[in-house]
């Protein structure tokens, strides 16, 4: 009886000194996110609204860490250009990479500007892209040359379309014309006599339509209503030049290295299931934004099946044109170039053009 008792006072004072140890506390870790760009763009307002309150949810199921998020928009910390620099400097710990600015440094992220007139659908070219991106190394590495991290790729356009201030029905309207441009794309222009093309950001095509330095301009309907475009370019092209991947989640590299296994984890779950979210509401939103810019006075004209043909054939073959630059750097570009447009064949998407079919044996 007596030892009994002992062996039960004993249990007791155990049990009693593990509930008296304090649970472990949770530890915040401070995130700056950066973007150039200004919040109400679509994709950065989902960082807000979608991305961060996934990771802290996330985070929340084990309790061990909860991240301090400072959000740095429209220009507070870098310019739209600037954030490839911006997160490579650690001046923000994530960023919203525009990489259509960085077509020297980031030259593979152009694998689906290059590939024009295929699919209109953000969702199927982000996947694709993404696919790519992690079954090659040259986009991964490419960016730790910038002392960043790749977490996902983002399509924030369901399809590029031109925009007028004047009236638009066909390709002869574009000829001889100034057209406003991002990147790759202003070499779509180089099929049509006389068009030329003029670089600028998202945020310059008003300006710079409304004061004349360009006739037409190459965005989107979701862009075109967030920016008010139909203000000073009422007239659209639907012409289906195809969905482009211009957003890319990555993080700097030191910052990176000193965050938790468990915490990596979630941020690269999230900016899957990120990609997946901002192309499903581009593609919501296209429908809608059309009908928006057609009820703030906008005109849209449907650009023939035989002229998109025309269009696409007339262009030289950027694509290949891309892959072999790759390849000579010792990069597997033609490789690369053949397994994103049999991801989008396989998806159901039939190209006006097959570029991969021109690569050199």
């Amino acid at each position: 009886m007596i030892a009994n008792l002992t062996r039960r006072g004993a249990l007791a004072v155990t049990l009693a000194g593990v509930l008296a140890v304090p649970a472990l506390a949770t530890e915040t870790i401070r995130a700056v996110v950066i973007d150039g760009y200004p919040a109400r763009a679509m994709w950065v307002k989902e960082f807000s609204n979608f991305f961060i309150p996934e990771v802290d949810k996330r985070l929340a199921e084990t309790g061990n860490y909860k991240i301090e998020w400072q959000e740095s928009y429209g220009g507070s910390i870098v310019k739209p250009k600037g954030v490839l620099e911006g997160v490579k400097l650690g001046l923000g710990d994530i960023g919203i990479v525009t990489t259509i600015f960085h077509s020297s440094k980031l030259p593979s992220q152009a694998i689906s500007a290059v590939t024009p007139f295929v699919a209109a659908d953000a969702r199927a070219v982000a996947k694709a892209v993404d696919e790519i991106a992690r079954e090659f190394p040259t986009m991964q590495k490419e960016f730790a040359a910038q002392n960043q991290v790749y977490l996902a790729t983002g399509v924030v356009l369901d399809t590029y379309q031109l925009f007028s201030r004047t009236p638009i029905t066909s390709l002869k309207d574009i000829e001889g014309g100034k057209v406003a441009g991002a990147g790759m794309n202003l070499r779509y222009l180089e099929g049509i006599p006389g068009a030329v093309g003029v670089r600028g950001g998202l945020t310059d095509f008003y300006n710079m339509l409304q004061t004349g330095l360009v006739d037409h301009a190459m965005l989107w309907p979701e862009a075109a209503k967030t920016f008010k475009i139909s203000e000073v370019a009422p007239y659209m092209l639907q012409a289906d030049i195809g969905a482009v991947n211009s957003k890319t989640i990555t993080v700097n590299k030191d910052y990176w290295d000193r965050l938790p296994d468990e915490v990596k984890g979630v941020l690269q779950e999230v900016a899957v299931l990120y990609r997946d979210h901002v192309a499903e509401v581009a593609m919501d939103r296209a429908a809608a934004s059309r009908k928006a810019f057609v009820d703030g006075g906008g005109t849209i004209a449907e650009l023939s099946a035989a002229e998109r043909k025309a269009w696409a054939d007339a262009m030289p073959n950027i694509a290949v044109e891309w892959a072999t630059a790759l390849d000579a750097k010792g990069e597997p570009g033609s490789a690369m170039l053949r397994a994103y447009l049999g991801k989008l064949k396989a998806a159901g998407f039939t190209p006006v053009r097959d570029w991969a079919a021109e690569l050199p044996n």
